[in-house]
Protein backbone atom coordinates (compact mmCIF):
# COMPACT_ATOMS: atom_id res chain seq x y z
CA UNK A 1 0.00 0.00 0.00
CA UNK A 2 1.27 3.36 -1.17
CA UNK A 3 2.17 5.66 2.50
CA UNK A 4 0.93 8.97 1.77
CA UNK A 5 1.13 12.63 3.08
CA UNK A 6 -2.03 13.71 3.99
CA UNK A 7 -3.19 17.28 5.78
CA UNK A 8 -6.51 17.14 7.67
CA UNK A 9 -8.40 20.31 8.24
CA UNK A 10 -10.08 20.88 11.23
CA UNK A 11 -9.42 18.52 14.24
CA UNK A 12 -13.05 17.96 15.75
CA UNK A 13 -14.51 14.65 15.89
CA UNK A 14 -14.41 13.41 12.39
CA UNK A 15 -10.82 15.13 11.95
CA UNK A 16 -9.59 13.45 15.24
CA UNK A 17 -10.91 10.23 13.83
CA UNK A 18 -9.47 10.49 10.20
CA UNK A 19 -6.16 11.28 11.74
CA UNK A 20 -5.87 8.30 14.26
CA UNK A 21 -6.78 6.28 11.89
CA UNK A 22 -5.24 7.24 8.86
CA UNK A 23 -1.79 7.21 11.34
CA UNK A 24 -2.45 3.75 12.16
CA UNK A 25 -2.87 2.93 8.79
CA UNK A 26 0.92 4.14 8.23
CA UNK A 27 0.34 7.33 6.58
CA UNK A 28 2.33 10.52 7.63
CA UNK A 29 -0.76 12.98 9.03
CA UNK A 30 -0.44 16.62 9.96
CA UNK A 31 -3.56 18.33 11.27
CA UNK A 32 -4.85 21.94 11.63
CA UNK A 33 -6.79 23.61 13.99
CA UNK A 34 -7.51 27.08 14.61
CA UNK A 35 -8.37 26.21 18.32
CA UNK A 36 -5.13 25.21 20.84
CA UNK A 37 -7.26 23.49 22.84
CA UNK A 38 -8.44 20.65 20.47
CA UNK A 39 -4.87 19.32 20.79
CA UNK A 40 -4.54 19.54 24.79
CA UNK A 41 -6.02 15.93 24.69
CA UNK A 42 -3.77 14.89 21.59
CA UNK A 43 -3.50 10.90 21.91
CA UNK A 44 -0.18 11.00 23.18
CA UNK A 45 1.14 8.01 20.58
CA UNK A 46 0.03 10.54 17.81
CA UNK A 47 3.39 10.78 15.67
CA UNK A 48 2.01 13.90 13.68
CA UNK A 49 2.41 16.91 12.76
CA UNK A 50 -0.55 19.48 15.02
CA UNK A 51 -0.32 22.76 13.85
CA UNK A 52 -2.61 26.10 15.13
CA UNK A 53 -3.80 28.08 12.51
CA UNK A 54 -6.41 29.05 9.90
CA UNK A 55 -7.01 26.07 7.26
CA UNK A 56 -7.18 29.05 4.56
CA UNK A 57 -4.20 30.40 5.49
CA UNK A 58 -0.88 29.72 3.17
CA UNK A 59 1.70 29.86 5.78
CA UNK A 60 -0.29 27.15 7.81
CA UNK A 61 -0.62 25.23 5.08
CA UNK A 62 2.87 25.26 3.93
CA UNK A 63 3.94 24.38 7.54
CA UNK A 64 1.83 21.44 7.54
CA UNK A 65 3.46 20.62 4.25
CA UNK A 66 0.65 21.30 1.54
CA UNK A 67 4.06 21.53 -0.97
CA UNK A 68 4.74 17.54 -0.58
CA UNK A 69 0.88 16.19 -0.08
CA UNK A 70 -0.82 13.64 -1.32
CA UNK A 71 -4.34 14.45 0.06
CA UNK A 72 -5.85 17.28 1.69
CA UNK A 73 -9.11 17.19 3.76
CA UNK A 74 -11.28 19.76 4.89
CA UNK A 75 -13.33 18.62 7.62
CA UNK A 76 -13.55 22.29 9.78
CA UNK A 77 -17.42 22.83 11.16
CA UNK A 78 -17.41 25.64 8.78
CA UNK A 79 -18.74 25.24 4.82
CA UNK A 80 -16.70 28.58 3.74
CA UNK A 81 -13.31 27.16 5.58
CA UNK A 82 -13.52 23.83 4.26
CA UNK A 83 -14.00 24.83 0.48
CA UNK A 84 -12.19 27.88 0.33
CA UNK A 85 -9.07 25.31 1.95
CA UNK A 86 -10.39 22.69 -0.54
CA UNK A 87 -9.64 25.01 -3.68
CA UNK A 88 -6.75 26.25 -2.39
CA UNK A 89 -5.09 22.79 -2.28
CA UNK A 90 -6.34 21.83 -5.18
CA UNK A 91 -5.98 24.73 -7.25
CA UNK A 92 -2.53 26.26 -5.82
CA UNK A 93 -0.31 23.49 -4.60
CA UNK A 94 -2.46 20.90 -7.06
CA UNK A 95 -2.83 18.22 -4.60
CA UNK A 96 -3.65 14.97 -5.78
CA UNK A 97 -6.45 14.52 -3.81
CA UNK A 98 -9.06 16.51 -1.98
CA UNK A 99 -12.45 16.24 -0.40
CA UNK A 100 -14.30 18.39 1.92
CA UNK A 101 -17.34 17.69 3.68
CA UNK A 102 -20.43 20.25 3.19
CA UNK A 103 -23.15 20.85 5.90
CA UNK A 104 -25.27 22.91 2.64
CA UNK A 105 -26.55 20.46 -0.28
CA UNK A 106 -27.07 22.75 -2.36
CA UNK A 107 -23.39 24.24 -2.23
CA UNK A 108 -21.84 20.61 -2.64
CA UNK A 109 -23.59 20.04 -5.45
CA UNK A 110 -22.27 23.14 -6.98
CA UNK A 111 -18.56 21.76 -6.03
CA UNK A 112 -18.90 18.49 -6.88
CA UNK A 113 -19.61 20.24 -10.07
CA UNK A 114 -16.39 21.80 -10.13
CA UNK A 115 -14.49 18.77 -9.79
CA UNK A 116 -13.94 18.90 -5.75
CA UNK A 117 -15.05 15.49 -3.92
CA UNK A 118 -17.80 16.43 -1.26
CA UNK A 119 -19.79 14.75 1.77
CA UNK A 120 -22.67 16.32 2.08
CA UNK A 121 -23.26 15.69 5.88
CA UNK A 122 -26.97 16.58 6.45
CA UNK A 123 -28.16 15.14 2.99
CA UNK A 124 -25.86 11.57 3.44
CA UNK A 125 -27.54 11.73 7.38
CA UNK A 126 -30.91 12.73 6.30
CA UNK A 127 -31.07 9.81 3.65
CA UNK A 128 -29.52 7.09 5.84
CA UNK A 129 -32.18 7.73 8.42
CA UNK A 130 -35.01 7.58 6.01
CA UNK A 131 -33.69 4.19 4.77
CA UNK A 132 -33.91 3.06 7.69
CA UNK A 133 -37.07 4.53 8.95
CA UNK A 134 -39.01 3.54 5.44
CA UNK A 135 -37.03 0.45 3.93
CA UNK A 136 -35.97 -1.21 7.34
CA UNK A 137 -36.08 -4.71 5.08
CA UNK A 138 -33.81 -3.26 2.97
CA UNK A 139 -30.50 -3.58 4.92
CA UNK A 140 -28.41 -0.38 3.05
CA UNK A 141 -24.62 -1.43 2.52
CA UNK A 142 -23.07 1.74 0.58
CA UNK A 143 -24.24 4.67 -0.64
CA UNK A 144 -23.34 6.93 -3.42
CA UNK A 145 -22.94 10.22 -4.05
CA UNK A 146 -24.80 12.15 -1.15
CA UNK A 147 -27.24 8.92 -1.00
CA UNK A 148 -28.34 9.24 -4.52
CA UNK A 149 -27.83 5.63 -5.01
CA UNK A 150 -28.06 3.03 -2.84
CA UNK A 151 -26.17 -0.82 -2.45
CA UNK A 152 -28.42 -3.17 -0.88
CA UNK A 153 -28.20 -6.12 0.14
CA UNK A 154 -31.24 -8.97 0.47
CA UNK A 155 -31.81 -12.50 0.43
CA UNK A 156 -33.69 -13.67 -2.73
CA UNK A 157 -37.08 -14.81 -1.37
CA UNK A 158 -38.54 -18.52 -2.48
CA UNK A 159 -40.70 -16.94 -5.39
CA UNK A 160 -37.91 -15.85 -7.22
CA UNK A 161 -36.40 -18.74 -7.74
CA UNK A 162 -35.22 -19.76 -11.52
CA UNK A 163 -35.99 -15.95 -12.66
CA UNK A 164 -33.81 -14.39 -14.71
CA UNK A 165 -31.56 -11.39 -13.80
CA UNK A 166 -33.50 -9.27 -16.22
CA UNK A 167 -37.01 -10.40 -15.38
CA UNK A 168 -36.08 -8.29 -11.94
CA UNK A 169 -34.00 -5.23 -13.28
CA UNK A 170 -35.30 -1.82 -14.22
CA UNK A 171 -33.13 0.38 -16.85
CA UNK A 172 -31.68 3.45 -14.84
CA UNK A 173 -33.27 1.92 -11.63
CA UNK A 174 -32.50 -1.27 -10.81
CA UNK A 175 -29.73 -3.32 -10.95
CA UNK A 176 -28.55 -6.61 -9.24
CA UNK A 177 -24.48 -5.58 -9.03
CA UNK A 178 -23.60 -9.23 -7.57
CA UNK A 179 -25.18 -12.52 -6.37
CA UNK A 180 -23.15 -14.54 -4.18
CA UNK A 181 -24.33 -17.86 -3.98
CA UNK A 182 -22.57 -20.22 -1.17
CA UNK A 183 -19.42 -18.87 -0.83
CA UNK A 184 -18.64 -17.87 -3.97
CA UNK A 185 -19.75 -14.02 -5.42
CA UNK A 186 -20.59 -13.82 -9.16
CA UNK A 187 -21.73 -10.78 -11.27
CA UNK A 188 -25.24 -11.87 -13.19
CA UNK A 189 -25.76 -11.46 -16.99
CA UNK A 190 -29.52 -10.95 -17.51
CA UNK A 191 -29.79 -14.38 -18.11
CA UNK A 192 -28.56 -16.02 -14.95
CA UNK A 193 -31.16 -17.51 -12.78
CA UNK A 194 -31.64 -16.63 -9.64
CA UNK A 195 -31.63 -19.66 -6.93
CA UNK A 196 -32.14 -20.22 -3.50
CA UNK A 197 -30.68 -17.87 -1.07
CA UNK A 198 -29.18 -16.40 -3.35
CA UNK A 199 -27.81 -13.27 -1.44
CA UNK A 200 -28.69 -10.41 -3.99
CA UNK A 201 -26.54 -7.13 -3.67
CA UNK A 202 -28.56 -4.65 -5.54
CA UNK A 203 -27.62 -1.06 -7.19
CA UNK A 204 -31.05 1.28 -6.95
CA UNK A 205 -32.00 5.01 -7.49
CA UNK A 206 -32.89 6.61 -4.29
CA UNK A 207 -36.18 7.38 -5.35
CA UNK A 208 -36.88 3.45 -6.71
CA UNK A 209 -36.45 1.99 -2.94
CA UNK A 210 -40.66 1.48 -2.78
CA UNK A 211 -40.12 0.41 -6.84
CA UNK A 212 -38.10 -2.18 -5.60
CA UNK A 213 -39.77 -3.61 -2.26
CA UNK A 214 -42.82 -3.75 -4.47
CA UNK A 215 -40.66 -6.16 -6.76
CA UNK A 216 -39.45 -7.74 -3.98
CA UNK A 217 -43.25 -8.26 -2.08
CA UNK A 218 -41.67 -6.24 0.94
CA UNK A 219 -44.72 -5.03 3.48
Amino acid sequence: MHKMKIIIGGFGRVGRYLAYKLENEGHAVSVIDKDPKVFDDLNPGFKGQAICGMVFDRDTLESAGITQADAYIAVTSGDNSNIVSARIARENYKVPKVFARIYDPRRAEIYQGIGIPTIATVMWAGSKLTDLLIHPELHVEYTFGNGDVVLVEMTAPITFENKAVKEIEVTGEIRIASIVRGFKALIPAPTTLIKKDDRLFISVIQDSMSKLERIFWID
